[in-house]
């Protein structure tokens, strides 16, 4: 791994794990065995290193809209699927980008609302096709827009590899869930009620339950 990518990678995981304002240049370059002055030679501010890290988060993101094919039930799966991978495999970057961007100053902060937006735009486009084929049943496109990405970006507060279930029984657990609250009715019984079925109820979303 070259040396830029070791420091966007640390810089994602302390930038997670203690805030960006909490994380200073002196202790990323102590966490990598550099002098101070030496990272400088690879950035050039820990903002370079924030918008890094967030440009990076959302390439993987929008990827997955890029990657969606079939019928609106089939591209909401895809969708579901993807968002939870991105989580998953990237979860320091993408705790980033859902939490830590808001912490840039203009223009950059800007780019990084123009990104969640291009996202989101493409979350309601999914959502608007299943409408307008007479697929999803709901009200207000905009609002069932906001309720799928919530739930979706809420995972990276209390998902952990190692939990009950994996991360394909999770997608079907929530894609089953989120196809109901859009008004699709799928057959109870098969993998995804079986998924569903077996997520944490209650109180048990609590300590350890949390790592779903």
């Amino acid at each position: 791994m070259e040396r830029r990518e070791q420091i966007l990678t640390l810089a994602g995981q302390l930038f997670s794990q203690r805030g960006y304002h909490a994380t200073s240049m002196r202790e990323l370059a102590k966490a990598l065995n550099l002098q101070g002055g030496s990272l400088y030679a690879h950035i050039a501010s820990k903002e370079e290193l924030l918008i890094e890290v967030v440009r990076r988060a959302a390439e993987r993101f929008l990827g997955v809209l890029e990657g969606l094919g079939g019928d609106p039930v089939a591209k909401l799966k895809g969708l579901v699927r993807g968002h939870l991978e991105v989580i998953a495999q990237e979860l320091p970057r993408a705790t980033v980008f859902f939490h830590e961007w808001k912490h840039l100053s203009p223009p950059l902060l800007e780019e990084a609302k123009a990104l969640r937006r291009r996202y989101e735009e493409g979350v309601q486009r999914v959502i608007q096709e299943g409408v307008e084929q007479g697929v999803f049943q709901v009200p207000n496109v905009r609002l069932a827009t906001l309720f799928v990405l919530s739930a979706l970006n809420w995972t990276y507060q209390w998902y952990r590899p190692d939990g009950p279930l994996s991360l394909d029984q999770l997608a079907e657990a929530y894609a089953a869930l989120i196809l109901r609250a859009l008004g699709v009715e799928e057959p109870k019984g098969g993998r995804d009620g079986q998924a569903e079925d077996r997520l944490p109820r209650g109180p048990r979303l609590r300590g350890k339950a949390c790592g779903v």
